[in-house]
Order: structure tokens, then sequence, then C-alpha cells
């Protein structure tokens, strides 16, 4: 198969916290986090952001009773959107349809931005979201307009020193369903097998989908629980300058759990809102 979409690249990751952002916020700040001020998207919903160097990390939250988004209020805490870059929704949008790929045309919100002098700005984004059931969450590209008011480099400096997202992983009882759709979408090539199951790589990260078996020995008890789910979006593994400046982080947030070993230090979903947090230096 040849190459459908261009080379993936990594925009942001979501975590969702239901109709409580104000619990999810103050504790991605116990976890060492700058956050942007909350968000008001036109879609109804609210967010913080955790600005890194090319990517980042997003708390999503819609109003209790809300209408307008009940994907978030359905689905369980913990991460729920892995998203992919694009520079041209539409033509995105044109090659999933061309590649057999369901997914709804491209959408365009916003949110007002309040910078520095105290002036507003309108963020501007437009999304194409697919329509596969075969991940208990949601991917989608997102098309951003105003760049600008995003990335801020005020808002990229964390006290746990993440500057980037280096993986994303995804259990899975048949990982094969996932990692054919990402073949589907970007060629056969791009993605390879791994310890039980398949990567794809999205520019200077990867989304790794593995067997429930295989989450458990990679996090053990820190991993969320399935809670029935076949397939769902499970941990990231962040980059930080420096492990020792994530733990004195973490060690000040008084986050439970943590645990440092060879690889990095690993933050149990019970302390990260539903998601595996894991720092590498």
């Amino acid at each position: 198969m040849t190459q459908i979409l261009p080379v993936p690249t990594l925009d942001h990751v979501v975590v969702n916290a239901r109709d409580r952002i104000d619990e999810a916020a103050a504790a991605y700040r116990r976890l060492g986090f700058t956050l942007t001020p909350r968000g008001y998207h036109t879609l109804g919903s609210m967010n913080h952001l955790a600005m890194f160097g090319t990517d980042y990390l997003e708390l999503i939250a819609a109003p209790a009773g809300s209408t307008q988004r009940p994907e978030i209020l359905a689905a369980p805490d913990g991460l729920n959107g892995l998203v992919f870059g694009t520079e041209d929704s539409s033509a995105v949008y044109e090659a999933l349809r061309a590649a057999g790929v369901a997914a709804a045309p491209p959408g365009q919100f916003s949110r007002p931005v309040t910078l520095g002098d105290g002036s507003s700005r309108d963020a501007v984004f437009r999304t194409v979201i697919l329509k596969q059931s075969a991940v208990a969450g949601r991917l989608y590209f997102c098309h951003h307009f105003t760049r600008d008011l995003v990335w801020r480099d005020e808002w990229r400096h964390h006290a746990n020193g993440t500057v980037g997202v280096a993986r994303a992983v995804i259990a899975a009882s048949d990982p094969a369903e996932l990692a054919g759709l990402f073949a589907r979408m970007f060629g056969d090539g791009a993605v390879g097998a791994i310890d039980g199951g398949f990567g794809l790589t999205v520019g200077l990260s990867r989304f790794e989908v593995v067997t429930h078996a295989r989450l458990l020995g990679m996090f053990g008890d820190a991993a969320p629980e399935a809670l029935g789910r076949h397939c769902f979006m499970a941990a990231l593994t962040l980059r930080t300058r420096s492990l020792d400046a994530a733990a004195r982080a973490l060690a000040a947030g008084e986050v439970a759990g943590v645990r440092r070993n060879e690889a990095g230090i690993v933050v149990p979903a019970g302390s990260a809102f539903g998601t595996v947090l894991e720092f590498w230096g």
C-alpha cells in the first residue's frame, strides 16, 4: 500500500475530566505543570493546556448537564484524545475518504485568548474527527489557524521539566485492528511490530497499541482499569529536561504512588486523573 496521508505528526493529547475541570487542573498543577488560563470553546467545552515545545496536553471538560459535548460527559476520566497535526484539514478529509476511512467533514470552532496586554483574540481551529469505533476515545486531526495564540513561551515552562510527549499507549484486545487503521491512513510501512503489539511513529512521538497483558507488564497496578473496554487510551510518556526536577515537582505536589525506576518515573493513573504518566529524561 502506498502512503495515503502525509507523514503523521502529533499536535496534542487530551485528558478527559468530564465535568470536573477544577479538580483536574488542581491535580495537574500538583504534578508540576504550568497550565494556561481556562479557555471556553464555542462548542460548549472548556479546557486548560500544558504547552510543550511542539505539542501539548489538553485537559477538557464540559459543564454538568451540558448537551453540547455529550462525548465528554459520557467518557471516563483519563486519556481519550490523540490528535494528529495538519496544515490542510480539507485535504486530510478528502484523503481519508479516498482511503475508505470514515471521518466527519472539517468543523471549525474557536475560543477567546486574553493576551498579556489585556487584549483578547480568538484562537481558531478546524478539526477532522475519525468515526472509527476501534478506539474507546477520539482520534482526529487539528488544523491551527492562530498558532501564535496557542504556543506562547510563557506557558512552556514547567516545574517538572516536561518539553514534549514521547509516547501514547493504547491497550487493545486486538492491537492489529487499530494498527490496520493506521496502515490504511499512513501506509503499511508506517506501522511496525513491537513487543505485545504495534507502533506508529508520529513526528517525534509514538503511538503504541498493545495487549492488555502488555500494558500491565509495562505499568502494573499503576495502569488504569479497563472498565469493560476492549480498547482504551491508557498512558502518556513525557520527555523532561531533568528526572530530578520531575521528582522534586512530584514530591512538592505530594503526588501519591510515584515510582522511580531505571527507565524513568511513573505516576499511577489514580494520581493523574485516570492516565498513567511516565517521565523520561
